[in-house]
């Protein structure tokens, strides 16, 4: 996900997912060249008259108190746009030749073949239902999103890299596809076209293509495609708010638990909390005493590029353990998180206190209990 990117670029109850409460306003905002119109709903107001402010797009903004020229409510509220509307407003600021896929959760702008747009849109759509109905059986009160997600599926890897840029900066060319909080979106490239595929036969191939998808080799992709899309829907059905301090281990943990489907199966998924492999064995080989702390009390391991893979091991682990052994102790610490405001206070401190009164233990004093847990997953698989 990108917390770096969404963070410096725009630098709750279990209703987050519900419409922002305020009116749509109408905003002129003074910018270098000309002032310009921006019709929004606020999210948040600092002291200052800063404003964190939400687009129909989906889009947050961060108008700056100096540059708000004038600030009015729009006289009457206006019917919802249909997916339809939406998408052709995000068409707009795409390149030319994009055309919309639409389903029931999710509008789908591409410039790839339609078969591959529709392939993508089904295995979100089985995440949607999978996603929500998991975390509701686990007695967390979440809402199937307020408002259609939105994906940007580029052709190839050279124009997603080009404009993933603007986003991630130097980090484009190392992931395949990502959440960003500021746009809302999910943005990726046609993964059969990808050179990790490139002696799988059927590479690119149209519909036929699409069979390579289900092979060992791409495993790892469409990994990548499923746990950027779980984030979405995590910051969208009121389990995490966008720019709360949401611990990324939460984050990360939650999109590795459910970022193994199996693509041979309809559904996309026999079971959630199945073993994800690569990180189970991250997980044993890298283990050392106070690591589970580190990633409780602080989100600075997922940060550091020698350490991220151990971290996000770490917590797909923690969160498995956690959800397999304490499920409704975990539901209720996701209540904790989910209440938390946009730019919200946050420190060490407090979030090893949060999650030490959600389980009774503190994260090193869980560590062992994680650590046999994990080895009894690994002695099954053999």
């Amino acid at each position: 996900m990108a917390w770096a990117a969404a963070l410096g670029s725009g630098a709750c109850g279990l209703t987050a997912a519900e419409p922002p409460a305020g009116p749509l306003e109408r905003f002129e905002v003074r910018t270098a060249a000309a002032p310009r119109t921006v019709e929004a709903t606020v999210v948040v107001e600092a002291v200052d008259g800063g404003l964190l402010v939400e687009r129909p797009d989906q889009r947050y903004e961060v108008l700056q108190p100096d540059a708000i020229l004038s600030r009015e409510p729009l006289a009457a509220a206006r019917p919802p746009e249909s997916h339809r509307e939406l998408g052709r407003r995000v068409l707009a600021e795409l390149p030319v030749g994009f055309d919309l896929h639409v389903t029931k959760h999710y509008v789908v702008c591409f410039n790839t073949s339609r078969e591959y747009a529709v392939w993508c849109a089904a295995l979100f759509e089985r995440l949607h239902e999978t996603f929500l109905t998991f975390w509701r059986n686990a007695g967390l009160d979440v809402a199937p999103p307020a408002h259609p997600a939105i994906v940007v599926i580029f052709a190839n890897r050279q124009e997603y890299e080009a404009f993933a840029a603007g986003d991630l900066g130097a980090a484009a060319d190392r992931v395949v596809g990502y959440y960003n909080l500021l746009s809302n979106r999910v943005t990726t490239f046609d993964l059969t076209g990808s050179e990790t595929l490139a002696h799988e036969p059927g590479r690119g191939a149209g519909k036929a293509g699409l069979e390579i998808l289900a092979s060992p080799a791409a495993t790892g992709l469409v990994s990548t495609l499923v746990h950027e899309a779980t984030h979405q829907l995590a910051f969208n059905s009121g389990m995490h708010r966008r720019l709360a301090p949401v611990p990324v281990w939460v984050s990360e943990g939650i999109a590795t638990y459910f970022e193994t489907p199996d693509l041979k199966n309809p559904r996309g998924w026999r079971g959630i909390g199945q073993v994800n492999d690569t990180r189970l064995d991250r997980f044993l080989q890298s283990q050392r005493p106070g690591m589970l702390q580190e990633i409780v009390a602080g989100d600075e391991p997922f940060r550091r590029a020698d350490d991220a893979l151990d971290a996000y091991a770490r917590a797909w682990a923690l969160t498995s353990f956690l959800v397999q052994t304490r499920k409704k102790q975990f539901a209720d610490y996701l209540g904790v998180i989910a209440a938390k405001q946009p730019f919200a206070a946050d420190s060490a401190e407090q979030r090893v206190r949060e999650f030490e009164a959600a389980f009774g233990e503190t994260p090193a004093e869980l560590e062992a209990a994680v650590l046999a847990f994990m080895a009894r997953l690994q002695s099954r698989r053999r």
